[in-house]
């Protein structure tokens, strides 16, 4: 079997044998049909050159009607139809019109006498000698013009010379850019892929079958036939495929799944057969198609028209291509996606994606990775805390973290500084979160009192509530579309129970609740956070069952085409009532808790009103230091401790090594020395055999 699958993915094909057609073929076949028209003429040309003597023959027989004299002394002589044959040797059909014949005189003089002698009855004319590269150039050019028009538009049809045109003769070729084996096109490696371990152990695995199949395939193991990656926007599965394209020994093709798309009937499919017709011809290889959703949508239940059953098409191809009857051996896809849940069942299934590898966001340590990465080409000062910008950006993806960077680089330049700093990279974030900021946007003292008694609403419940998020810093200075805005650490929790989610409510009805109890009038302030609100609890009893009288039910449906509630109409009233019982009692929680502390909140947004923004340590000073510990500083602490623990233990494991050898070398030293034996005599076996017994 390890033979049968070293030879498939070796195996050479036939189809380099097969002749391929080629625009080239046909502009060899218009110059070979003028070739042999011009051939064809030499012998029957209108215009000859003759002698002097000659010519004076031809105008005393008669066989000359008109002649032309040049300032050159040239001569251009009409020959008479009946008589083309005595001069030229042949028909006047195979001559043409105006049969001529060419001399030189001697002198214009001479030529005058001669005419006069002979008494010559056609016409004669003197004229100026013309510029005849010219006038052939103007004969030709429209000629050359046509043909230069047709060669530039045979040329865009065939979408230029390249394989992957996109024009009419080659519309159904494939679009896929090829790296070829040992280009140095692509400069990423795993080396440049920072955090995501399991995911690049996965690609790596692939990459090194593809080197080392032997040592896979000795087991009984088959190469895997593909490999989707799965994960939110900016995670860095087009980055694992660029590397991947930049460490595998093998070529590579790279392709969007847009682009089988084509408003021509039948093309996907024919782009599907000659991008694999391509990757058997370099097998063994990868094929890499990027949001694949594009093209891998679940089929429709009915009946499709137009464009969709082109698409569906196009997937059946790709079916077949990917595990169909034939054989794509040493062929491995590597496809990309952050709409897994649309894809059609038959393209998941193992055969076709054997491997399904999730490509999450970062957590806490991987940030640190990644922006060890993007930090690399910046210039730092030594204000710069790793740390810090990984717990500041949680939910950031690969691509966030790189926009924050470059983002950071930007704010320092404009401020003409020599280096980038830690407060450049604290404003990158907010301008990324929250948006531009927007000092000269006018606000009267009443407005600026509303929202900061808003925003010290949202801060005070952050801040005495177990399971809020914690604060980092509240300003009311206007961002983006915001008035104001509260920036908290979001706890990256990989389960969230109903307390703490129940918490988070509370403090995003923080802001309303605050308006109503110390201005006793609400404002459209609260626009954003009451639908935050109104969604999370419609999820909480609806989709995750936390409700007293809906216990235990989820009805979300996964069918994004359906318009009917999996629930009835009794069942959305009991619904809507749950939603407004569990905000209305949170909303009246926030009440309660702004109520008995009235004093510190007033002293907040106070605060606010004078500072335009705060952070955690003025916060700290009002309401006290938080008795609750942040997941992210347990995480950091438990790295620290683990971290300090490998040292203990690697300090201990080198002392009980050294005791070891410290012990090795007493001993020897204190060992006593042995005797030497004493050589044998020669002959004295024979002196004990020759000895008397006793």
């Amino acid at each position: 079997m390890n033979n049968n699958i070293n030879k498939d993915i070796n195996k050479p094909t036939n189809d380099k044998m097969r002749f391929k057609f080629n625009l080239n073929w046909f502009y060899l076949l218009i110059l070979l049909m003028i070739g042999v028209l011009w051939f064809t003429n030499l012998n029957s040309s209108n215009s000859k050159e003759i002698p002097y003597n000659e010519f004076k023959s031809y105008v005393q027989q008669g066989y000359v009607n008109r002649i032309i004299g040049y300032d050159d002394n040239s001569v251009e002589a009409y020959i008479k139809a009946q008589h083309v044959k005595d001069v030229f040797g042949s028909d006047s059909s195979h001559i043409g019109r105006n049969p001529m014949i060419m001399t030189e005189a001697p002198t214009r003089e001479s030529l005058e006498n001669f005419l006069q002698e002979v008494q010559f009855d056609g016409s004669i004319t003197y004229e100026k000698k013309g510029n005849y590269i010219g006038a052939i150039f103007w004969n030709l050019l429209p000629i050359l013009f046509f043909i230069g028009f047709w060669m530039y538009l045979s040329r865009r049809w065939t979408g230029g010379a390249g394989t992957g045109g996109g024009g009419i003769f080659s519309v159904g070729r494939s679009k896929a850019q090829l790296f070829e084996k040992g280009s140095n096109n692509v400069k990423v490696t795993f080396k440049d892929v920072a955090g995501l371990a399991e995911a690049k152990q996965e690609v790596q695995e692939i990459v090194e079958f593809l080197k080392e199949p032997q040592k896979y395939t000795d087991l009984g193991g088959k190469i895997p036939k593909g490999a989707l990656l799965v994960g939110p926007p900016g995670t860095g599965k087009t980055l694992l495929a660029k590397a991947v394209a930049g460490e595998a020994d093998v070529p590579f093709f790279s392709l969007a799944g847009s682009d089988f798309v084509e408003m021509f009937v039948g093309v996907g499919a024919s782009r599907v057969r000659d991008l694999f017709r391509q990757a058997k011809e370099k097998a063994p290889c990868i094929v890499f198609i990027d949001e694949i959703d594009a093209v891998g949508r679940a089929r429709a239940k009915a009946a499709a028209m137009g464009g969709n059953d082109e698409r569906e098409n196009t997937l059946n191809q790709l079916l077949t291509e990917m595990d169909g009857f034939g054989s794509n051996s040493g062929i491995i896809i590597l496809a990309a996606t952050n709409r897994v849940d649309v894809l059609d069942k038959a393209l998941l299934r193992a055969g076709r994606f054997d491997r399904q590898i999730h490509v999450d966001l970062p957590d806490l340590n991987e940030r640190k990775e990644v922006f060890g990465v993007h930090l690399r080409p910046l210039k730092l000062d030594n204000t710069v805390d790793v740390d810090l910008l990984a717990r500041q950006t949680p939910g950031f993806s690969g691509a966030d973290i790189a926009n924050v960077c470059n983002e950071a680089a930007l704010i320092a330049a404009r401020h003409g500084k020599k280096a980038v700093g830690k407060q450049d990279f604290l404003d990158a974030v907010d301008r990324i979160v929250g948006g531009l900021e927007k000092k000269t946007k006018i606000t009267t003292e009443e407005e600026r009192r509303s929202i900061a008694i808003h925003e010290a609403g949202h801060a005070s419940i952050s801040w005495l509530l177990q399971y809020a998020n914690p604060l980092i810093k509240v300003t009311i200075v206007p961002r983006g579309r915001a008035l104001g805005a509260a920036w908290y650490l979001p706890e990256e929790r990989q389960i969230t129970t109903k307390e703490q989610m129940l918490d988070e409510m509370c403090a995003t009805l923080g802001g309303r609740a605050a308006e109503d109890l110390f201005l006793g009038r609400i404002s459209t302030g609260a626009m954003n956070d009451l639908e935050r609100v109104t969604k999370q609890a419609y999820g909480m009893i609806a989709y995750l069952g936390m409700s007293e009288k809906l216990p235990n039910l989820c009805y979300y449906s996964n069918d994004e085409y359906s318009f009917q509630r999996p629930y009835s109409e009794k069942t959305a009233e009991l619904i809507d009532e749950e939603v407004k019982h569990m905000v209305n009692e949170q909303y009246a929680r926030a009440k309660q808790i702004l109520s008995d502390h009235k004093e510190g909140h007033n002293r907040l947004a106070q605060l606010l009103i004078d500072k335009e923004v705060i952070f955690s340590d003025d916060v700290e000073q009002i309401f006290g230091p938080r008795p609750w510990a942040s997941r992210s500083e347990e995480i950091i602490t438990a790295n620290e401790t683990a971290k300090e623990l490998k040292k203990v233990a690697e300090e201990e494991s080198r002392k009980a090594e050294q005791v070891v050898k410290e012990v090795k070398e007493q001993a020897q030293d204190n060992a006593p020395a042995l005797p030497e034996k004493p050589s044998e005599p020669k002959g004295s076996k024979d002196d004990e055999e020759d000895a008397p017994k006793a």
